[in-house]
């Protein structure tokens, strides 16, 4: 079972977590389509802080002995997905940018040769 300061500490972490993914998504920083994964972890995150018998049945479900270690490789398990989700999206974003320089390029050496056939 993890401590009182820890639930009290998750607790703050995780409000503190909505208010900055709130705030960025008012002042547009973060595109909504890519917000549900940075919500459900923070859900995830907010379920496991009001309920820390479920980190219990986890650590025990895993083999993990104390409940604090638990926490801490969930916590890890969930940096990992999102940073391949975000591996995902900046591999479409970099195959797109290389299609439109390609496009472009094209587009600029047609301009190019109607200019010089006038």
């Amino acid at each position: 079972m993890i401590s009182d300061k820890l639930q009290i500490a998750m607790l703050i972490a995780v409000g503190v977590y909505f208010l900055m993914l709130f705030q960025l998504l008012k002042r547009k920083t973060l595109n909504l389509k890519y917000t549900l994964l940075w919500l459900a972890s923070g859900v995830i995150m907010l379920a496991l802080a009001l309920f820390p018998q479920m980190l219990g049945w986890f650590a025990s479900l895993v083999g993990i002995y104390d409940s604090t270690n638990a926490l801490f490789a969930f916590m890890f398990f969930c940096v990992i997905i999102i940073l391949m989700s975000i591996t995902a999206i900046v591999s479409k974003l970099n195959e797109k940018s290389t299609k439109l320089v390609q496009s472009v390029t094209l587009l600029e050496k047609r301009v190019r040769e109607l200019e010089e056939d006038t």
